[in-house]
């Protein structure tokens, strides 16, 4: 039977079947081949494919001489590099390649391991490839964190970029922000000694020193701060009155702050500062007040006014004695007067006889 011809070009390679079974390999060239073969053309700067299974197909000497295989085993993948530079993922599995293709690089990770090595181009590991195998965490500047592996404190984290490979042995990092905190305790109403109900309102401010007594030793460090605080509120308050708290409210905030600051050493927070908001009594107790003080502000303006007037009274029994120890001083007096009066009048108009002029004339007049 007439024969084939067959034309494998450049960058290509043939293989060819008899009977299913693989019984040689050609290179770039023209060949007569039977029509009895099957011929399968591969282009070798991609990676070899083939349906049928490659331990029997590397079983064809021909072929194994030119191909390269890279096992690629359950717990690990492989960083494919072609010509330097990164090109893809290989998953667990068996890959051939063609020695005559283009240069290709492999480089094998353990997965069952739990940090990245290193060695591994940081930009590789931002690519969307590589970065569904990986657990990535920021560490700011102004934070730190532990590394958890199967539950287990490993270490602690400074500030930087961390990867760790997604397995089974779960790869857990908790962080906490080192910056001061602010922590406001509003509308707590607590009893004073005379049980009088009172609203308090104050703000806190904060911040963690030790990481590990923070998250590790401690479970939810920022409410067991909350409630000592609260605790402090209600020793202080009942200790007092109603009265003597507010004469007392100033020391509100340095009682606290010295309470809670012996307590928390546990945590691993620092108690830096604590305000006083407000003080909100109930309304009738706040009526009450209100009376309290619009009376003594009566009572402190009648007490003026009766200081004024004895003063007012004192200065004039004083000018009375003096006028009737001096006559020139009671006819100056008499004058003021009189200026005052005319300062008030604009017209006079007088009736009557030449004797009301004689009058006016005197008194207007000395001795």
């Amino acid at each position: 039977m007439r024969q084939v011809r067959l034309k494998v070009n450049a960058y290509e390679k043939a293989l060819v079947f008899k009977n299913g079974q693989l019984v040689r390999v050609l290179d770039q060239g023209k060949y007569w081949i039977s029509p009895w073969v099957r011929v399968m053309k591969y282009d070798i700067t991609e990676l070899f494919y083939h349906e049928i299974d490659l331990d029997l197909l590397l079983q064809c000497e021909d072929l194994s001489k030119r191909i390269n295989v890279v096992e690629v085993a359950d717990n690990e993948i492989a960083l494919q590099y072609k010509n330097g530079n990164f090109q893809k993922v290989l998953p667990p599995g068996q890959y051939a390649y063609w020695k005559d293709g283009l240069d290709y690089d492999y480089e094998k990770i353990a997965l069952d391991k739990v940090e990245v090595s290193e060695s591994i181009n940081r930009k590789v590991l931002a690519k969307p490839e590589v970065a569904r195998y990986l657990s990535t965490h920021y560490i700011e500047s102004y934070e730190r964190g532990l590394l958890y592996v199967e539950g287990k404190l490993v270490k602690t984290l400074d500030p930087g970029v961390y990867y760790y490979w997604k397995n089974e042995q779960n790869a857990i990092v908790s962080k906490v922000d080192l910056r001061a905190q602010q922590m406001e305790i509003s509308g707590q109403e607590l009893l004073t000694s005379d049980k009088a109900t009172v609203r308090l309102s104050l703000f806190a401010q904060y911040r963690v020193t030790d990481i590990v007594k923070a998250l590790n030793e401690n479970k939810d460090y920022v409410k067991q701060l909350y409630v000592m605080i609260q605790l402090a509120l209600r020793e202080y308050l009942g200790q007092y009155s109603l009265d003597q708290l507010l004469a007392n409210k100033s020391g509100i905030a340095p009682f606290v702050l010295d309470f809670v600051s012996d307590k928390i050493a546990n945590l691993g927070v620092e108690l830096m500062d604590i305000g006083v908001r407000d003080i909100i009594l109930p309304g009738d107790i706040r009526e009450i007040m209100n009376q309290v003080l619009v009376a003594e502000k009566k009572a402190q303006a009648n007490t003026v006014l009766r200081r004024e007037e004895t003063a007012s009274t004192r200065s004039l029994l004083n000018t009375a004695k003096l006028m009737e120890d001096n006559e020139m001083l009671f006819k100056l007096k008499e004058m003021e007067y009189m200026e005052k009066i005319a300062d008030k009048i604009g017209e006079i108009t007088i009736n009557g006889g030449g004797r009301v002029i004689d009058q006016l004339g005197e008194l207007l007049s000395s001795r």
